[in-house]
């Protein structure tokens, strides 16, 4: 789901090419407390009961696919049929309409961040079809549903974990047998459906490939503390280990783009920043 992210003490937008339930949508406002400072377009796409339960009597989705079932491959259907209910038709949803687009306009010179979400090759466009999502992924598909041209982007940061993961069927280069991956402390359960993850080694070229489709200028790079535990809770790069530094100079070798972000921990504050000021 695209979503922006403007100053005035962040203020949260959920742009016009969203696609979201609105029970959802107000069970995480209220858990995260954004009631005030969240917004959503009033020409974002509204996820009905009957979407969700469209999407769970398709088998291929469902058993082949590996679909979550959460109703957004329905929704889009919808949408290209011009039947899709919108954010502005619902009453529960009147007090946080706004014009996402004149929003992030207003807002340009003092800082704004895209958020995408999903990974590159579950891009319908460009993933591993069949066994996509129900949109396209890349940066550029992002800022278009959010109303922002190519030419008003200054980096495009892309996120990359320190090992390969993935829900559902399709193909898995390198594929590690369960309980390697549970050996390696690479196994991981997804937060929508509960399903395991299947895990495989860090894909070069696939990275490289990531990289120009959404011509990356920055890499943030997760979980290398679960590839070196040494890097635990680490905040400045010259105190990883020099497994762990090497791994991370051969991606910036073979991708050609600097990885500025580096997760070392599950906390907040895990994170080796190389940005500078």
């Amino acid at each position: 789901m695209p979503c922006a992210y403007v100053n005035e003490k962040t203020r949260l937008l959920i742009a016009a090419g969203a696609l979201y339930s609105i029970e959802t949508f107000k069970r995480e406002v209220e858990m995260t407390g954004v009631k005030d400072r969240i917004g959503v377009d009033s020409g974002s796409g509204v996820i009905l009961p009957e979407h969700i339960e469209r999407e769970r009597k398709d088998e291929f989705l469902m058993k082949k696919v590996g679909s979550t079932g959460s109703g957004v491959g329905a929704a889009t259907v919808d949408r290209a049929l011009r039947l899709l209910k919108l954010a502005r038709e619902f009453e529960e949803l009147k007090p946080f309409l706004t014009d996402v687009y004149a929003e992030v306009q207003d807002s340009m010179d003092g800082g704004v961040l895209l958020e995408g979400t999903q990974g590159t090759y579950l891009s319908l466009y460009h993933g591993t079809y069949p066994f996509v999502t129900s949109r396209d992924v890349t940066a550029s598909a992002v800022c278009s549903e959010v109303g922002v041209g190519p030419r008003d982007v200054d980096e495009v940061i892309v996120v990359f974990k320190s090992y390969v993961t993935r829900v559902g069927g399709g193909l898995l280069e390198g594929e590690l047998k369960e309980d390697e991956a549970a050996r390696r402390g690479w196994m991981e359960v997804a937060t929508v459906t509960g399903r395991k993850r299947r895990a495989a080694p860090f894909n070069f070229e696939l990275a490289v490939r990531a990289v120009k489709l959404n011509s990356a200028t920055q890499i943030a790079l997760t979980k290398l503390d679960t590839m070196f535990p040494d890097c635990r809770g680490a905040r400045e790069y010259e105190k990883l280990p020099k497994e762990a530094r090497s791994f991370v100079e051969q991606i910036e070798d073979r991708l050609k783009v600097p990885v500025t972000i580096i997760g070392t921990g599950p906390g907040t504050e895990d994170v080796v920043d190389r940005r500078g000021s």
